[in-house]
């Protein structure tokens, strides 16, 4: 075992605290809302310290260490553009702005308020699908981590019979999860990933100061520069080479997070779960901080690994860490081991338990998360549009339960059965393409253009998800298939809208009434109207910034705008200065390592500020939760929906919810706030 006691003491001390909050949330789940958005009642810091890590498990770690590993320092310089489309989509509010303000539970509970409920069946169904496939492996890859990570034999004796390690280590994390979502739902999920976000922080910290200390600079220009001339993991510019992560990787990903924005539904809960649009948007804002440590420690550790098992002062522990490679088969499975191996072998007792109590609450926080959202969803969107009658409440929480028990069956044996044969990233790229390839073109001309059609929403549903399937059935067939996943989400998400377009065009014009869907003009929510009817101003419109922002707010903005166009500055006039002489690897590495001490102060700063106003949103959400009246018609089922009340007759009192995207719509948009937004 590579782990002390103290280690396993940590370990048990930060269970014990995951095991805590999961209590408290129990006696708080009082109505659906509750169980699928917390209420609704989530502050900003909640929301983004644990948004950030509901997609940050395990696997997440492990997948991101792959691509920099063979990426190097040079991934982080294209990432630098990135920020940009990052900030301009936070300081709009992009997507999450307009959705917030639907009340909608779902995106597909959205997509059938805009479309059809015929729509919203398939929308979930392909949802599900993509999602559960995608999610099939996060079991297999936590496990493997955290039994070669620890040194736990492969095997164990039980009354005579050997038993392998691997399904029991996968079943009893899996357990450990299903607990905290029976027991609070998405408050459980938004507590626990709140507490491991901080945790977790603290820990990357530490541990990037640990690796700065073990290794020197010069150790790590010496092992990085025996990398090939022209796949550099030092100069961005001599990449030429670098097979899947390379510059299109990243550029496919920078349209990719603005085309899918709340289309994966892995975390689906935390897009409802906000206590108003305003704190939803600058949840988003303070995301771009938030994420300093997160990308520093992700790129830093792998360039240490890298760093001993290529410079000669480390051959010992370069020589055991390759001989327990050597063992493991898959040369896939040893992408994935090869830096916990490392870290293993040289992280000091108690950076150990802590590290490995980052590994299992993230294990557990991104299971929460997963199991939560697409259990909730084929309930929500595959099941409830079906029933003439609805759930009572108790009903509607037993039956989310026994789903969210289906799919931990199913990604068990899924994980138990699936060879893994490619890198986590891509794998991750094509799954997750089935349902994102055409639904970015669906979500935002649902939410931004009135004259979006249902039969152009199925087109481009249709046309996305055939393209993604096509892409994983050649790659099984095809040796070699020259197209990874990552450019076939790309083809999918071109593809999916111009075919929306198209048909939209070719369709008969029509308006939907937007206001009425977002809740907007006479349609407005008073308690709502503040912070989620309020269009911002001008003068400082086009930053984003209306008359709902207090001064806090403003300056959290400016924080934002600047620390992004810190390194967009730096980005151009590196560019300009390699497309005007050769920059040597010696003067790249100086950068790199100003690079790294500036984003670790950073991180000093936003890990004690986030801190803070996290246990003050904490504070918040419980005194809500405890003390607010519940609608306990607020389960996620679409009502009657009547778009000119001046112009309603009577037959049309008695709607039903599939004819509710015909009978929303109107001819103009007259209200002057929509015409700003």
């Amino acid at each position: 075992m590579n782990l002390t006691l103290i280690d396993w003491l940590i370990v048990l001390v930060c269970t014990l605290l995951l095991l805590f909050g999961g209590r408290i949330s129990r006696k708080l789940v009082r109505s659906v809302a509750d169980f699928l958005s917390a209420g609704r009642s989530a502050g900003r810091y909640m929301m983004t310290v644990s948004y950030g890590m509901a997609a940050f498990g395990a696997i997440t770690i492990v997948g991101q260490w792959e691509v920099n590993y063979v990426a190097g320092f040079s991934v982080r310089w294209w990432e630098f553009t990135m920020a940009v489309v990052l900030l301009a989509m936070t300081a709009s509010g992009w997507v999450i702005y307009r959705f917030r303000q639907t009340r909608a539970l779902t995106i597909a509970q959205f997509l059938e308020i805009r479309y059809s409920r015929s729509f919203r069946i398939f929308a979930g169904i392909l949802a599900f699908i993509s999602g559960i496939l995608n999610f099939g492996i996060f079991p297999a890859v936590s496990a493997r981590f955290i039994i070669y990570f620890c040194g736990i034999p492969l095997y164990f004796s039980l009354a005579g019979i050997t038993v392998s390690t691997y399904p029991v280590v996968m079943a009893v994390f899996l357990l450990i999860s299903l607990y905290f979502v029976f027991t609070g739902g998405q408050i459980a999920v938004i507590i626990t990933e709140f507490v491991l976000g901080i945790f977790s922080n603290f820990t990357f910290l530490v541990m990037i100061v640990f690796g700065l200390l073990f290794v020197n600079w010069d150790q790590i220009f010496q092992a990085l520069s025996t990398a090939p001339k022209d796949a550099s993991l030092i100069n961005p510019y001599k990449t030429g080479k670098v097979h899947d992560f390379n510059f299109w990787f990243f550029l496919i990903n920078i349209i990719g997070i603005a085309y899918g924005k709340l289309s994966w539904q892995g975390s689906q809960g935390y897009n409802s779960s906000a206590k108003s649009a305003h704190e939803a948007k600058m949840g988003e804002v303070l995301g771009n901080l938030r994420s300093i440590p997160r990308y520093l420690f992700l790129v830093f550790i792998p360039i240490i690994a890298y760093t001993i098992l290529h410079h000669p002062n480390f051959i010992g522990i370069a020589n055991n860490v390759n001989a327990t490679l050597s063992t493991i088969g898959s040369t896939t499975i040893q992408n994935q081991l090869r830096i916990p191996l490392v870290l293993s072998k040289i992280l000091p007792v108690g950076v150990m338990g802590s590290f490995m109590a980052v590994m299992l609450m993230a294990t557990i926080g991104t299971n929460n998360s997963y199991m939560h959202s697409w259990g909730s969803i084929f309930i929500q969107d595959v099941i409830m549009p079906f029933r003439k009658n609805p759930f009572t409440p108790e009903q509607h929480l037993k039956i989310l339960r026994i789903s969210v028990t289906g799919v931990t069956i199913f990604i068990f044996l899924f994980s138990l059965l699936f060879p893994m044969t490619d890198y986590i990233m891509l794998y991750f790229a094509i799954t997750a393409a089935i349902f994102v390839g055409g639904s970015g073109a669906v979500i935002i001309g649902g939410l931004y253009w009135k004259r979006g059609t249902t039969a152009a929403a199925w087109s481009a549903l249709i046309t996305g998800s055939v393209i993604s399937v096509a892409g994983i059935v050649l790659q099984q067939i095809i040796p070699h298939f020259p197209i990874n996943g990552q450019y076939c989400w790309a083809i999918a998400m071109g593809a999916s809208s111009l075919v929306y377009i198209i048909v939209s065009l070719l369709g008969k014009r029509q308006s939907f009434n937007m206001d009425k869907m977002l809740h907007r003009g006479q349609y407005e929510i008073k308690d709502e109207s503040i912070v989620v009817n309020k269009a911002p101003q001008r003068g400082l419109k086009i930053l984003g910034m209306g008359k709902e922002f207090t001064k806090g707010d403003k300056f959290i903005y400016w924080a934002t705008y600047s620390w992004t166009f810190l390194w967009v500055v730096v980005f151009v006039i590196g560019t300009v200065c390699n497309l005007s002489y050769d920059v040597p690897d010696s003067s790249w590495m100086l950068f790199w390592k100003d690079f790294v001490i500036i984003n670790l102060a950073a991180s000093f700063i936003v890990m004690v500020w986030f801190t803070i106003g996290g246990i003050k949103d904490c504070r918040d959400m419980l005194s809500r939760l405890k003390t607010m009246v519940r609608d306990h018609s607020d389960d996620g089922t679409v009502k009657e929906e009547i778009s000119n009340k001046e112009e309603v007759s009577k037959d049309e009192l008695t709607l039903q919810p599939e004819n509710i995207s015909e009978k929303v719509r109107s001819e103009e948009e007259k209200s002057e706030e929509a015409k700003e937004i």
